[in-house]
């Protein structure tokens, strides 16, 4: 009976419209069934996989970490299904293909982060916590203020890289079945909640399983017609992509997207240190029995995003040529000029979309539509699973119950966080609606790579690391990464608007970042209390413990000094 619920009400997320057909290349009278049904054979057979997890999820370690029995190639594939978002496979061939070589450094910056989670990270995460990456950061601090640090900044790069991924999948329903894009978020937004609240870790686990599968297919798939369509020649394709792009050959060097080095040298940043403090990454290590399944499943997670990552510039150059070259493709206006940018049907987010139909026709877009659909689903459950796991397990279940909640309330809250944070997403994707989605997940990289990383970083890694420096160096990260994203022209001027912004660059990072190790070291070095020199002889313990792991993996392990 709870698959028939499940099936209602994903068929109730999304509304009949009048509209309901495939608003893209061609004028079809009627709705374009071949595709929406491959659209609808993914979300049914992701929504089985929900109904079924739910008989196996009973306990605590089952809802947050599908019981620590993932098999290290299963979540390496679900790794690469979280990572590989709305963001590497819409937003970045996008960026391609409307400012050409620069939307290579997002390639190049998602790429090189995973040697740092896979050499520094994983072991010691695995060893030290059980639950989220809160437990390995507050093994030997002091447990609450810590935790609400971390939670708090779990949430924000929860909230933020969620925006992303709904911009993503609105997009796509909006696309293919002509709903209003408010009703799409709406339907995604349900979706999510359901995945979550109903089949926790396991559910989302295998949907991130089959994504993954999906993904590297489809890219594939889309990436050989490309290059048959140039009769496999990277010259011909690169000839044809600086012939009809409105920048010419300027896009085939850099300074498209980034006229000086500042921006360019900060997104860098974000994207290499903001891998490694993205929750529901970090969150994933602890669903392998042991720290060397964790750092086999970042070694088959990296070797799937890096062959992807080597796919997703054909894209982009790809559909230059292709989808430039037939004006049916863009909202032309009553004098017949257009923008061969930002006039494309649903946004330059969508010129993978496009393409596929361009090449393949219905079959193909249908496919790719699901795929990308499938892509932000899976990464959405997963935020949001890491989101709600901050609440319930780091806020209430540590901090405010002192380790002493009972296991069903701290899932109760868990799912009624979930439904929370699926609202909040849906007010913030509307709100952000025309935002390119690899620029939002950036963001998110940077909030990441100002709070999460330094605290987690200094905590495993200093011996002299305190609570109060690392509570300090959070929160300066933390405020000073959210507070100069509103104040660039994303948020002060595309959603304020503003006429200018006061801050000049797009992206913190390369600010926050060093702030927050700064306050570290500083409210660390500076600090003489009795905790304080408890915190520092306890990483002996800690740094034992990261390497062999000799503490049982089924609960939260923390030395956890008292406040003095």
């Amino acid at each position: 009976m709870r698959l028939w619920y499940l099936l209602a009400a994903a068929l109730a997320a999304f509304p009949r419209t009048a509209s309901a057909q495939m608003v893209a290349a061609t004028a079809a009278p009627g709705p374009d069934w071949m595709a929406i049904g491959m659209f609808v054979a993914i979300i049914v057979a992701t929504l089985v996989i929900t109904y079924r997890s739910a008989g196996s999820t009973k306990s605590k370690a089952d809802f947050y970490t599908a019981g620590h029995a993932i098999t290290p190639l299963q979540n390496g594939l679900a790794i690469a299904g979280d990572f590989l978002s709305a963001g590497a496979f819409l937003g970045i061939s996008a960026l391609i293909y409307a400012n050409g070589l620069d939307g290579l450094l997002y390639v190049l910056g998602f790429l090189t982060g995973w040697p740092i989670v896979l050499f520094l990270m994983s072991e010691r995460m695995r060893n030290l916590g059980s639950y989220t990456f809160a437990d390995a950061a507050a093994f030997r601090l002091d447990r609450t203020p810590i935790r609400l640090v971390a939670a708090t900044g779990s949430l924000v790069v929860v909230l933020f890289y969620l925006i992303a991924q709904m911009i993503g999948a609105g997009k796509v329903i909006e696309l293919l079945f002509g709903v209003n894009y408010l009703f799409a978020v709406i339907g995604v937004g349900v979706l999510m909640i359901l995945y979550v609240t109903v089949g926790g870790m396991q559910a989302t686990t295998w949907v991130q399983i089959i994504k993954a599968a999906l993904l590297l297919c489809g890219g594939t798939l889309l990436a050989l017609a490309v290059l048959w369509h140039f009769d496999f020649s990277f010259g011909e394709l690169f000839a044809a992509a600086s012939k009809i792009h409105p920048k010419g050959s300027a896009i085939l060097a850099p300074g498209g997207l980034f006229a000086e080095p500042v921006s360019a040298i900060s997104l860098g940043l974000a994207l290499v240190f903001g891998t490694a403090g993205l929750p529901h990454i970090l969150m994933r290590f602890f669903t392998v029995k042991d720290a060397a399944g964790a750092r086999k499943s970042v070694f088959y997670a990296t070797s799937c995003v890096a062959y992807f990552c080597l796919v997703t510039p054909l894209l982009g150059f790809g559909a230059v040529p292709i989808l430039m070259s037939d004006s049916s493709y863009f909202h032309v206006g009553a004098s017949g000029q257009f923008n061969k940018i930002t006039d494309l049907i649903g946004g330059p987010n969508m010129a993978s979309i496009h393409l596929a139909h361009a090449i393949g026709g219905p079959i193909l877009l249908g496919f790719i539509s699901a795929v990308a659909f499938a892509t932000s689903l899976a990464v959405i459950a997963g935020l949001t699973l890491a989101g709600a796991s901050a609440v319930s397990h780091d806020i209430y279940g540590q901090a405010i119950a002192s380790g002493r909640a009972l296991e069903a309330r701290e899932v109760w809250i868990s799912k009624i966080a979930a439904v929370v944070i699926g609202i909040v997403a849906v007010l913030l994707a509307y709100a952000f609606e025309n935002q390119n989605v690899a620029f939002m997940a950036g963001l998110a990289l940077s909030v990441a790579a100002s709070c999460n990383f330094p605290v987690l970083a200094m905590a495993i890694f200093w011996r002299g690391t305190t609570t109060r420096g690392a509570v300090a160096g959070g929160l300066a990260g933390l405020v000073a990464s959210v507070v100069l994203v509103v104040l660039s022209k994303t948020v002060w001027v595309a959603v304020f608007n503003f006429k200018a912004a006061p801050f000049p660059y797009e992206n913190p990072a390369l600010f926050s970042m060093p702030l927050a190790f700064l306050f570290t070291w500083l409210f660390s070095v500076t600090d003489q209390s009795a905790r304080a020199i408890r915190e520092r002889k306890a990483f002996d313990a800690q740094f034992v413990q990261s390497e062999i792991g000799m503490a049982p993996a089924t609960e939260s392990r923390t030395l956890a000094p008292a406040a003095s």
